[in-house]
């Protein structure tokens, strides 16, 4: 059964059946075989995909009688590659157009930095919203997307006047840490198990918990310069964890995508592998901005 929390479940994580359908044991009584560790065949309760007739294998006693491999149903209406790459293109592209338009039209000024926390903080709602939805809403990931870009293009134009270039570096960092957990994933460096799910995802609401800590303390004045996110050494050490962190966000987003295409999952499961992708690769392009700046020092 999936967790009842929508956010771990996006991210493909079971309750009892470990992360993302992976490893995981037939049941007593469950699904016929073809559909064993499917976790869009799945009848059990809780998984909206228990419905899905495109998850019926009616090959299932062919594929027992000749022991081969249970294989995916051949159907129009299951998420491919093309479809990932297609919704992660406009999820992307309508971030990207966000942020160029706030960066033409809203000079850097004394309200730019209250206007980007404000589309971060609308940006987070509609977000949080689409976590816990059980199904894909396209008009909710796109605004998500837009009011994302806008902040991003407010705080990359607030970098850049005092940091010049830094918004294109940490672009390419970005897209060099990316570009570099693919390959390391896809070489099979790193398996993407229900034990690496967990303590990865425990290390990583650790590291939210205390910057959450941290951003009260200086909020209230008792840590100065920012505290933990300062723009010395302890900053930098602490905006390399959360790259780190970000690598190992999509390492689960790739294993998700992969299970979504060889278990056919519906299309539509298409916009959450893409809006996954797109939190994932907002929070490194922020985490390396703040790097490059600390980097960059006075300069």
């Amino acid at each position: 059964m999936r967790s009842s929390n929508p956010v771990f479940s996006r991210r493909g994580f079971s309750r009892d059946n470990g992360y993302a359908g992976f490893n995981t044991a037939p049941q007593a009584g469950g699904a016929a075989v073809g559909t064993q560790g499917n976790p869009y065949a799945q009848p059990s309760a809780g998984n909206p995909y228990a419905q899905n007739p495109y998850a019926q294998n009616p090959y299932a006693q062919q594929d027992l009688q000749y022991g081969a491999p249970p294989q995916a149903p051949v159907t129009t209406d299951r998420m491919t590659m093309d479809d990932v790459v297609m919704r992660s293109a406009m999820t992307l592209g309508t971030v990207v157009v966000g942020a160029v338009l706030a960066w033409a039209v809203l000079p850097v000024s004394s309200s730019s930095f209250g206007l980007a926390i404000g589309a971060a903080l609308i940006a987070f709602v509609l977000a949080m919203i689409q976590s816990f939805k059980r199904t894909a809403s396209p008009a909710l990931i796109l605004s998500y997307a837009a009011f994302e870009g806008v902040f991003l293009g407010v705080i990359s134009e607030m970098y850049n006047s005092q940091w010049s270039g830094a918004p294109f570096q940490a672009v390419l960092g970005t897209m060099a840490v990316s570009a570099a957990t693919l390959l390391i994933y896809k070489a099979g460096w790193i398996r993407v198990t229900a034990r690496y799910a967990r303590i990865g995802m425990a290390i990583a609401i650790a590291f939210v918990l205390v910057m959450a800590v941290n951003l009260l303390l200086v909020a209230f004045g008792v840590a100065e310069d920012g505290g933990l996110r300062s723009m010395g050494p302890l900053g930098a050490i602490v905006g390399i964890i959360a790259i780190v962190l970000g690598a190992f966000f999509l390492t689960l987003d790739f294993k998700q995508i992969e299970d979504g295409i060889a278990y056919g999952a519906p299309r539509k499961e298409a916009w959450l592998a893409a809006f996954g992708l797109t939190m994932t690769l907002v929070w490194i392009y922020v985490e390396m901005l703040r790097l490059v700046a600390i980097f960059s020092g006075d300069d």
